[in-house]
């Protein structure tokens, strides 16, 4: 291959965050969004490969820890910042990176690693499997009411700093991490990412707002969002661009949309990376002129299948063997049982015979509970070897609340 891959150093970062920038098109970076990132950077949990004293090839791994089906928070290790220098392409800098990375993980005892994909194609090859989606929409609010629930009307919003109100914020999503698979609690620092506002970043936008929802002097919801404005020969017809919003309860996130729907001087609410079965879908006059559209998002890997499938809980009652593949990670392979329910969960290893077959790709599709194993079996990824194994299992590994990523990493 030609070179040497090894553990980032400190004084090495900004040649190896050089190489990623220009990996993803060269485009520059605010002095304090590049500041944050070297923050939160994790050195001691990044790679970089070099030829000679050039990097060629970058990759990190965030130390997460993300919610389960059952609420629990499981360490995670949040593969980022990965890249291979355009002149370096096809000599396995890549895959010598995800070796590296997948035996560190496991070495540090997490038994997930997780991603979000520029480019899908690439990282089913290593066991990665397309366990979440989001919904993107263009909200024709002109043409589209929302009809709010009970106690709407008594919370009360108030607009605040995007930075002063940054507390508040987190205090809020904090409150949510366990509710729902897929979520991540942030580490330290990571808060103030959602808070930059680089004026070049806008695209034509106003900068950052935010409006608070509060009841009873408790803030209980928040959205954060900018103005784009917009005339015509017939007037107004600017959009909102929503950031992110989260709400504790259902008045709170009706109050956040209507207003957000109602926002003078607009005529469009463009939401980015919403969950899939969020509420507002099932308050609008007419989902038609929402311009809903599903994207890929959080790709799940099993580094410890045993201790993955045991950190869960499980919808209904579940006894069954896995027969699982996986050459890349081969201490994975053989037979588990995986014995289950909404209580818990043991996964050991057995020389019974299986009742499905399947890789380390499928179970990290299912794990979150938002792809099925029926559906993977449809598609031939997922083989019952066992009449009934297959409804048993597939019942068992959903989650009542759709997985979502809220952010990207």
């Amino acid at each position: 291959m030609g070179t040497d891959l090894r553990a980032l150093a400190e004084s090495e970062w900004d040649e190896w965050y050089d190489n990623l920038l220009r990996a993803f098109g060269g485009m520059p970076e605010s002095a304090e969004e590049r500041a944050l990132w070297r923050e939160i950077t994790e050195t001691e949990r990044s790679v970089g490969a070099w030829d000679g004293d050039r990097c060629v090839g970058t990759a990190g791994a965030f130390s997460f820890r993300l919610t389960v089906p059952g609420g629990a928070s499981v360490a995670a290790a949040g593969v980022t910042m990965v890249s291979v220098a355009a002149t370096h392409r096809r000599r396995g800098v890549l895959r010598s990176m995800m070796r590296r990375q997948l035996d560190d993980v496991r070495s540090w005892g997490e038994p997930l690693a997780v991603l979000t994909a520029s480019e899908p194609e690439i990282y089913g090859r290593f066991g990665y499997g397309a366990a979440t989606q989001h919904v993107n929409a263009e909200i024709d609010t002109s043409r589209v009411t929302l009809s709010v629930p009970p106690g709407t009307d008594d919370v009360r919003l108030r607009y605040a700093s995007p930075t002063e109100a940054l507390g508040a914020c987190e205090a809020v999503y904090a409150r949510l991490v366990s509710r729902r698979p897929g979520m991540v609690a942030r580490i330290p620092g990571w808060e103030r990412l959602w808070v930059l506002d680089p004026e070049g970043e806008r695209d034509g936008a106003s900068p950052l707002q935010c409006v608070l929802a509060e009841r009873e002097g408790e803030v209980v919801g928040y959205a954060r969002f900018r103005i784009k404005p917009e005339w015509d020969h017939a007037g107004p017809k600017g959009t909102v661009v929503l950031s992110d919003a989260e709400a504790l309860d259902p008045a709170a996130h009706a109050a956040l949309w209507r207003f957000l729907f109602d926002i003078d001087l607009t005529s469009t609410l463009s939401a980015r990376g919403r969950p899939v079965d969020e509420a507002w879908q099932y308050m609008v006059s007419d989902l038609r002129r929402c311009g809903r559209r599903l994207r890929d998002s959080l790709y799940v890997r099993l580094v410890d299948v045993g201790g993955a499938l045991e950190a869960r809980t499980y919808q209904a009652p579940v006894d069954v063997v896995l027969e699982v593949e996986d050459a890349f990670c081969p201490w994975n392979g053989g037979r588990w049982r995986l014995t289950g329910d909404a209580k818990g969960a043991s996964c050991e290893r057995t020389e019974d015979t299986a009742d499905l077959a399947l890789s380390v790709r499928e179970l990290g599709s299912a794990y979150l509970g938002g792809v099925t194993l029926g559906a993977l079996a449809a598609a031939g990824r997922v083989r019952e070897l066992r009449q009934g194994a297959l409804t048993e299992a597939s019942l068992a590994f959903t989650s009542t609340a759709a997985p979502w990523l809220p952010h990207g990493f």
